[in-house]
Parts: C-alpha cells; sequence; structure tokens
C-alpha cells in the first residue's frame, strides 16, 4: 500500500481523488450522458437513439424516453410516427406518450427511462 507521501512524490493526486473539471462539466456529469438535443426529436414524433433509446416528442415542451427494446421478442423499435412507437419485427405498437401496447402481439409496455431535459440538450436523468 501506498503512504500519502509516496503518492505525492510519484505525482498521483489523480488517483487519490482529485478530479479537475472545467466550468459546466460538473452539471453534465451529474445528469447522465446527452442522448439528443430537443431540436432533433420532432413534434408528435420521435427518435431511436444508438438502438437502445426513443425519445418521443407528444406535445410541445413534453419529451418521454423509453428502452428501444420491444417486449414481445427484444426486436429494436424502428420508427415512431402517428403517435406511436413501431416494432418491425411482428408489427407492435406502443404509445409514444406512456409506451402502453396500443397493439400486440407485445403485451407489456416499454421500460420508461429517466430523462433530464435543460437548455436544448436531452440526458438519462
Amino acid at each position: 500500500m501506498l503512504t500519502r507521501r509516496a503518492l505525492i512524490v510519484r505525482g498521483g493526486t489523480a488517483s487519490a481523488g482529485v478530479v479537475f473539471l472545467w466550468p459546466g462539466q460538473a452539471e453534465a456529469e451529474a445528469a447522465g450522458p446527452l442522448l439528443a438535443t430537443t431540436k432533433s426529436i420532432p413534434l408528435g414524433g420521435g427518435r431511436v437513439i444508438k438502438g437502445k433509446y426513443v425519445i418521443t416528442h407528444p406535445k410541445k415542451g413534453v419529451y418521454r424516453c423509453f428502452s428501444a427494446i420491444c417486449t414481445h421478442q427484444g426486436c429494436a423499435v424502428a420508427s415512431v410516427s402517428r403517435g406511436t412507437i413501431n416494432c418491425p419485427c411482428h408489427g407492435s405498437k406502443f404509445s409514444a406518450s406512456t409506451g402502453a401496447v396500443v397493439n400486440g402481439p407485445a403485451k407489456r409496455p416499454l421500460a420508461r427511462k429517466k430523462i433530464k431535459v435543460s437548455k436544448g440538450k436531452i440526458r438519462l436523468a
């Protein structure tokens, strides 16, 4: 085990827990990774992000995030249109507002993900 003196002499202050952040970086780190900008999510529609998340914009100022994995057999949803999140594999459709099943064969809703919307950026919470 290193003593405090040995750690300082070797220049290992970062491994001692000292972290330097640029202004504003702490806020971004606390909120989670950036998923999208609000401008990139169309009102009344949505967007699949990296095949892992789907962000919807059901009404002005409201953004929702769900898992992009269909609860039927695990396919990735492909699109958002006409108020639904659509799975191409077997035709399941989910509400863009709530993630609830609108059309089967899926029986369970999409898992909701917590997000933070601030200054035009959408991040995982």
